[in-house]
């Protein structure tokens, strides 16, 4: 363990007297995280899943961070989120938001979870994904027609429409299908 400490350090004395940088993401966050994933952490948690994916995507916790959540899952929160009532008994809601809290984007070592928190970052705690300023920016080329004017889409919020593997955390471009527009490539 020791020489690996040792290796670590010659390669990030090396990395950081050539130049090269880690975009978004500090050297240590870089080499220092062994099991690091590209996407976000996929929803592993039965009873979130169950609970908020019975109306609708279950977003994966790394989709926003703490201080959003926060937000979302207070009890005046539920009873009107979104315009619906999706208020939980107290025994129901502890474990969802424990799981939720724990798996945020700013407690993820998954990449886009750690862009996503970079994005909250000393602005305002957002209360929906799409308000996300890394979220809007990765979806600033798509045509309104291809996302509102679809009528299999009708929003961004609707991740797995466009997402083919959004349910295991996956969101990168090579597995995006729009409906209804099978030659559209960004």
């Amino acid at each position: 363990m020791q020489l690996k400490l040792k290796i670590a350090a010659v390669c990030a004395t090396l990395l950081l007297s050539s130049g090269v940088a880690v975009a978004e993401e500090t050297l240590a966050e870089a080499m220092f995280t062994p099991l690091r994933q590209k996407e976000v952490h996929a929803v592993t948690n039965k009873q979130y899943k169950d609970e908020c994916g019975s109306c609708h995507f279950a977003y994966q916790p790394g989709l926003l961070p703490t201080q959003s959540w926060e937000k979302l899952l207070n009890e005046t929160a539920l009873a009107e989120h979104f315009g619906e009532n999706a208020e939980l008994d107290a025994d129901v809601l502890a474990p969802i938001k424990a799981y939720v809290l724990e798996n945020a984007a700013d407690k993820s070592y998954y990449k886009r979870a750690r862009k996503i928190a970079k994005a909250t970052e000393g602005v305002e705690a957002p209360l929906r994904i799409t308000e996300v300023r890394y979220i809007k920016r990765k979806h600033h080329e798509i045509p309104e027609r291809m996302v509102k004017g679809n009528k299999d889409v009708k929003s961004l919020s609707y991740c797995d429409a466009c997402h083919t593997q959004a349910d295991k955390g996956v969101f990168d471009e090579d597995t995006v299908r729009i409906p209804n527009f099978p030659d559209w490539d960004d």
